[in-house]
């Protein structure tokens, strides 16, 4: 046991037993890591939404997550994060814990459809840019790979006959206005350790998701096994942010985004799995130019 949670560790900070630093070829590794702790955790979450309240729910998760951050920072001696790094992380939570408020908002009075898919593709499109910006180009094959990435990431989260209203429309630009600046405050955080940053960004979260619960006043019953899911949707959730965290500090911002947003790759093939969930056609191009999509990504790192 202690040997597996080392290695855990060892992963997540990026330092292997035996081997010379960390290089950006680990980036999108970890980014890739993230991808599926995110697609398992949502997974896990939406099965466990039937059973409950979405904003209770997401509170639970909210709670798990904090907490295991916090133990492996303790843990692990890890060195408090500065001012700044306190600060931004602490600013990505309040955004993050809004704009999953809105996206929740946004899927019950509009097209889910249409709104997962806006929201995906924006909060991934507006960092990507922001990293090519500040970062410089990537070259033509990840540049390729980050348009073939957000064709894909549209096709698997989009219902098939979709169509959307104004406000369902508002809704997930806001939303995903929000999911891109969590990922922008969470980077401009710094190289703080991964533990107290992801346990801080969930900890504010966890507040603004409580607040709105108290003042919904929805407390609909969750059974023990709902529960337990939930818990362990947050255990996931919390690492896939610790895993990007990690991966935008050794490498590219725009890698590391555009890499983690392919998340609802995971979730809709565990659906059609364990769920038997409809593959549509224009689902299955999506899981296929997603995963063209990673390696032409990562090429950036391997220069």
């Amino acid at each position: 046991m202690d040997a597996a949670l080392r290695s855990v560790r060892a992963t997540l900070l990026g330092r292997f037993p035996g081997m010379p630093a960390p290089t950006m070829q680990l980036a999108p590794a970890l980014a890739l890591s993230a991808t599926c702790a995110w697609g398992l955790s949502d997974f896990i979450g939406g099965f466990a939404s039937r059973r409950a309240n979405a904003f209770l729910l997401t509170t639970i998760t909210h709670v798990s997550g904090t907490t295991l951050m916090m133990l492996l920072a303790v843990q692990t001696h890890a060195e408090f994060p500065s001012r700044h790094s306190t600060t931004w992380a602490a600013v990505a939570g309040v955004i993050g814990g809004v704009a999953l408020a809105v996206f929740y908002r946004a899927l019950a009075l509009g097209n889910m459809g249409l709104t997962a898919p806006v929201a995906a593709v924006l909060g991934a499109a507006i960092p990507a840019i922001f990293g090519v910006v500040t970062e410089g180009m990537p070259g033509v094959v990840p540049l390729s790979g980050f348009l073939l990435a957000g064709t894909g990431i549209w096709l698997i989260s989009r219902s098939e006959g979709a169509s959307g209203t104004p406000r369902g429309i508002a809704g997930a630009l806001l939303a995903g206005l929000g999911f891109a600046g969590y990922y922008l405050s969470i980077h401009a955080a710094g190289d703080a350790n991964i533990f107290w940053l992801a346990g801080i960004s969930r900890a504010i979260s966890f507040a603004v998701n409580g607040a709105i619960v108290l003042a919904a006043a929805q407390f609909r019953p969750m059974d023990r096994r709902g529960a337990l899911l939930a818990i362990g949707a947050g255990l996931l959730d919390s690492s896939g942010t610790a895993l990007f965290i990690r991966s935008s500090q050794l490498g590219r911002l725009d890698v590391a985004v555009v890499i983690s947003s392919l998340y609802p790759v995971i979730t809709v093939l565990l659906a059609r799995i364990f769920l038997k969930e409809h593959f549509s056609r224009w689902r299955m191009a999506g899981m296929v130019a997603a995963l063209v999509a990673v390696p032409m990504i990562a090429w950036v790192g391997a220069k």
